[in-house]
C-alpha cells in the first residue's frame, strides 16, 4: 500500500485543479464508492470485504477517468483501469500499482477462493481504498468528507 495520502499534496507542479464541470462528472461514481466503502466496512467476511473495497477502488478509478479524461476521436486498445489511472494521474501510480496488484485476488474471491484472504488483507484493502478515495478527491480539489466509522 502506498506510503499515505495524507502528506504533501502529490500534484505535479503547476498542474491547474480540475475545473467544477470536470469535478461534476465524477460526483455520482465517488459517492456509489462511499456507499461501496460503507458497505464493505460492516462486511464480516473478509474475502467480501476485501472484494467490496476493491470494487469501491475501481469506482473511484471510474470518476477520475470521468474528470479528467476526453473522448477518443478514434478506436483505442483496451487497457486496464488501472493501466488509465496511471496515464491520466501519473501523480497516482503507486495506487494504480498497489491496486493494480490485489485485481488477480479479487478475481480468485469471485471465482470462489475466499479462503484467499485473512482478516489483514481484507482490512489493509479497505483501508487502501479508503485512503484513495480521499487522494482522488483532494486531486479533483474536493474537499473529503470523512468517512463513517
Amino acid at each position: 500500500m502506498p506510503e499515505s495520502s495524507n502528506g504533501p499534496d502529490p500534484r505535479s507542479p503547476g498542474k491547474p485543479p480540475a475545473t467544477p464541470a470536470e469535478n461534476r462528472a465524477g460526483l455520482g461514481l465517488l459517492a456509489q464508492a462511499r456507499a461501496g466503502l460503507a458497505v464493505a466496512r460492516s462486511a464480516l467476511d473478509p474475502s467480501e470485504r476485501f472484494r467490496l473495497a476493491h470494487l469501491a477502488a475501481l469506482r473511484v478509478a471510474a470518476a477520475l477517468f470521468a474528470a479528467r479524461s476526453r473522448p477518443a476521436t478514434r478506436p483505442r486498445r483496451l487497457r486496464s483501469a488501472w493501466a488509465l489511472v496511471e496515464t491520466l494521474a501519473p501523480e497516482l501510480s503507486e495506487w494504480a500499482a498497489y491496486f493494480a496488484g490485489s485485481a488477480g485476488t479479487r478475481a480468485a474471491v469471485e471465482a470462489g477462493a475466499v479462503s484467499l484472504v485473512s482478516e489483514r488483507d481484507a482490512d489493509e484493502q479497505l483501508l487502501a481504498a479508503e485512503q484513495f478515495l480521499a487522494a482522488v478527491e483532494r486531486e479533483l480539489g474536493l474537499l473529503a468528507a470523512p468517512l463513517a466509522s
